[in-house]
């Protein structure tokens, strides 16, 4: 990857982290399986085999006058451990605290952490902190304690008007400093890149929710350039669309607005019908706060288009119900916002892998089927 200046996402948090231990910030990360990482991805402490409890942690030996980097496996407490870290965070501001879950499925048992401390901590006590939450997620046919980090939680929870388009003054940082919390579904290891060092370099502290990859991990097609982290880089809230159908957008038919992992099926299942002229994928990367003016921007830049929100998740789940709204009062309410997804359910996942195939195959035949709502208008 080095060799053709490409990074995957292991590779991409790496160099978030290692960047900002050499501009003397102290990052501590901590979860179940951490070190490690769930997916055998991060190695980020090596054992001797030849001597019991002798490691190295590389990172510590980077630069010289870094600051330190922190990586400890946690007890199987989400509740006990993620309220150690918040208030690690909040006795230190200036350190990128991070608590990632072993699936994002598990920080249900500290929701009492994320409901009582973690999302209002500002409103009621006027004290800000920069705590960051990983949340492993995305539907991969794992069944349902091991598929959803439960965005619409999250989202339901931000303190944002869906029915007022903001002034768009000075927007994104604004944006940024008047919410109760970010958050964020990457699709690239750059944007990763990015939103890590964007949270400590700010001049303020808010929780960061990104809900993390699991597949694309080791997607091939989940790379990203060097060039994307260089200097005058920064992150992306959202990706337009950079193929035929941004060259022709008066002809488009229809745009898919979507998030994390789900682009990645889009794409292969467009390009599979030879659609990329018809139908545009638009990537939201920060859910919250909403982007108003990019998608303002991408919705008037296809006039003629269906406007349609895909998901993996169930109709009910997922982050529906909150971009909706918003993305309705982006175009001032002038067209339907339609829904391509899976039908709503009780459980996040289905247990059974070829029921899983079968949905991912209807949700993507509905996103490509140009007729789909033709007689709901």
């Amino acid at each position: 990857m080095v060799k053709n200046r490409t990074v995957d996402w292991a590779l991409a948090e790496y160099m978030a982290f290692g960047s900002l231990l050499k501009e003397g910030i102290h990052i501590r990360l901590s979860g179940q399986d951490v070190e490690r990482g769930t997916f055998s991805h991060r190695h980020h402490v090596l054992h001797d085999q030849n001597v019991d409890k002798r490691t190295c942690i590389p990172m510590n030996h980077l630069w010289p006058n870094q600051a330190p980097y922190t990586v400890c496996n946690s007890s199987l407490s989400e509740y006990g451990v993620l309220g150690f870290e918040l208030g690690f965070a909040m006795a230190s501001p200036n350190a990128l605290v991070l608590w990632e879950a072993q699936f994002g499925d598990f920080h249900n048992t500290a929701q009492c952490i994320i409901d009582q401390f973690i999302c209002p901590g500002q409103a009621k006590w006027v004290r800000q902190n920069g705590i960051v939450l990983l949340l492993p997620h995305g539907m991969e046919g794992m069944g349902p304690e091991h598929s959803s980090a439960r965005p619409e939680r999250f989202l339901q929870m931000c303190n944002d008007d869906p029915d007022v388009f903001p002034k768009l003054d000075d927007f994104d940082v604004r944006q940024l400093y008047e919410c109760n919390w970010i958050v964020v579904n990457c699709s690239t290891p750059a944007n990763f890149f990015h939103v890590l060092r964007r949270q400590i370099l700010l001049p303020f502290r808010k929780p960061l929710i990104i809900f993390t990859p699991k597949s694309l991990l080791r997607h091939p097609e989940a790379r990203s350039s060097f060039d994307d982290m260089l200097p005058g880089t920064h992150f992306l809230r959202v990706i337009p669309d950079s193929g035929p159908a941004a060259q022709n957008p008066e002809q488009v038919k229809r745009v898919l607005f979507c998030t994390g992992k789900v682009y990645y099926d889009l794409t292969r299942e467009r390009k599979a019908r030879q659609m990329e002229a018809d139908v545009a994928i638009t990537r939201v990367e920060q859910l919250s706060p909403f982007p108003f003016d990019l998608l303002q921007r991408e919705a008037q830049k296809y006039p003629a288009a269906e406007l349609v929100w895909c998901q993996e998740e169930h109709k009910n789940q997922g982050y529906y119900d909150y971009v909706k709204p918003r993305l309705r009062t982006t175009i001032n309410r002038a067209k339907p916002v339609w829904y391509a997804g899976r039908e709503p359910a009780a459980a996040p996942a289905t247990g059974n892998k070829k029921t899983h195939l079968t949905e991912l195959q209807r949700l993507l035949d509905m996103a490509f089927n140009l007729d789909a709502f033709k007689d709901l208008a």
